[in-house]
């Protein structure tokens, strides 16, 4: 079967994440409802598809860049979006199964202008439905029986161990007072851009790439993922709650050590040795505060900055691969989508 038709020349981010959304929406259904009718039901919660008493909504299930990049890799490198489609389920559910656990472990009461689902069934229902949810993303995988079927389901499992990882160090950083910069980096590596890497490898393996295109396109998502991040934390600074559906200052409220405060602690700045004392002092932060300093602290700037920077990194690795126009046209303008988010 060929591929679904994209319209490269005229896919604006909007669209290709339209395409995507509708090309595995039916088998990310069909996948949650292989699980017990308990955790399905947080599941579909999860993904907005029903509320909590399981009647359709029609809320926000999310951008689904994770599997508009499996299918564009997919077809980047000469393969069919439609033969990736398995592996692109697999990463959408791999991804709100660290979705699931981050807002119970972060305490987060919103996600996508809607009440968490820890806060709808208790935390350790939530936590048991991402379990199955990553369970399920390699089962789904598995069900495939393409000759690519056993590294992918390898890569996959690699990046959740490293975004388990990099989610534990994210954590532990919270209470520790000194996080030097390259150890955040190297946290952001492992919780954020690990899957998306794994993303655009396994699109490149289910179109029947080589070693070094499926490393290039593991490349270019690393370094998106990277990027990503970075303007993610500053939403997390800087973001309007209307735009994120998250409180706005949270992670500061939270003391969390990410890319721009970790760089503002770092930077030797009489801002930044005050953000220090601030984050150390008893008692809440003052948000306002705090997010003053970091901008002080010239956070702000190097981190938008550095999203540019991963950004260029990753259109590199494209062209080092020699992709096909049209693909590469679509993974570009997504990632011109996560370094454009309001910040």
């Amino acid at each position: 079967m060929t591929a679904d038709p994209i319209a490269p020349q005229a896919s604006t981010a909007l669209d290709l994440l339209t395409w995507s959304r509708n090309m595995i929406d039916g088998e990310l259904r069909a996948a949650v409802d292989r699980l017990p009718a308990l955790l399905r039901r947080i599941a579909g919660y999860h993904f907005g598809w029903w509320d909590a008493d399981e009647q359709p909504t029609k809320a926000n299930a999310g951008k689904a860049i994770r599997p508009a990049l499996v299918l564009l890799a997919a077809e980047a490198v000469g393969g069919s979006a439609r033969a990736a489609t398995s592996a692109a389920v697999a990463v959408e559910l791999v991804h709100n199964f660290s979705l699931l656990h981050d807002d119970v472990m972060d305490g987060d009461r919103t996600r996508r202008h809607r009440p968490t689902a820890w806060t709808v069934f208790g935390v350790s229902p939530a936590i048991l439905a991402g379990d199955a949810m990553v369970a399920l993303a390699s089962e789904v995988l598995a069900d495939g029986g393409a000759r690519w079927t056993a590294p992918a389901v390898q890569w996959l499992n690699n990046s959740v161990i490293a975004l388990c990882d990099g989610q534990y160090a994210d954590v532990a950083f919270e209470t520790r007072a000194q996080v030097g910069l390259a150890e955040c980096q190297q946290m952001v590596r492992g919780k954020t851009a690990s899957l998306l890497g794994a993303s655009c490898a396994l699109g490149a393996l289910a179109g029947d790439a080589g070693v070094a295109k499926v490393n290039l396109l593991r490349g270019f998502g690393l370094h998106l993922g990277m990027a990503f991040q970075l303007v993610d934390d500053l939403l997390g600074i800087f973001g309007d709650t209307a735009v994120t559906g998250k409180p706005a200052g949270a992670d500061l409220l939270r003391r969390k050590k990410s890319l721009p405060v970790a760089f503002a602690l770092a930077s030797e700045t009489s801002a930044g040795e005050e953000l220090a004392r601030v984050y150390a002092a008893e008692g809440p932060v003052d948000v306002d505060q705090a997010r003053a300093l970091v901008v002080d602290a010239g956070g702000r700037d190097w981190a938008q900055r550095a999203a540019d920077e991963e950004m260029s990194k990753a259109v590199v690795c494209l062209d080092k691969a020699g992709c096909a126009d049209g693909a590469r046209a679509g993974l570009v303008e997504l990632a011109s989508l996560v370094v454009k988010r309001n910040h």
